[in-house]
């Protein structure tokens, strides 16, 4: 049995990687909104902070009410309880990966994580 699991993404408007990737401590999504298109809905989250990052295109994001304007290399995160909504600029699609975990739940990372050999 393999200790890792692949998939290949298509050109889908959204693919979440939960199911296909047999995740335990996280949600992965990458999204595409064509020019001029926007997430049809508000939501907050009740536990998981994402993370947003602009793998192409530009946009923007209206959070609590403020305006951001996001582009190709930008990153956000973004506090459960904050209401967010993605829209694509009117002349350019976007392109995101947006990654969800649970809030204050990352004890260990990068080097203190690894075992060497």
């Amino acid at each position: 049995m393999a200790n890792y699991t692949k998939t290949t993404v298509g050109k889908e408007s959204r693919s979440e990687l939960h199911e296909t990737l047999a995740l335990t401590g996280a949600e992965i999504s990458l999204n595409e909104l064509p020019a001029g298109a926007g997430v049809p809905f508000v939501h907050s989250h009740k536990e998981n902070e994402e993370i947003y990052g602009v793998l192409s295109g530009k946009g923007k994001v209206v959070i609590d009410g403020e305006e951001i304007s996001l582009a190709a290399g930008d990153w956000l995160k973004i506090a459960p309880v904050a209401k967010r909504q993605f829209f694509s600029a009117d002349d350019s699609g976007i392109t995101y990966i947006c990654i969800q975990v649970k809030e204050n739940s990352l004890e260990h990372f990068t080097t203190e994580d690894a075992v060497i050999g």
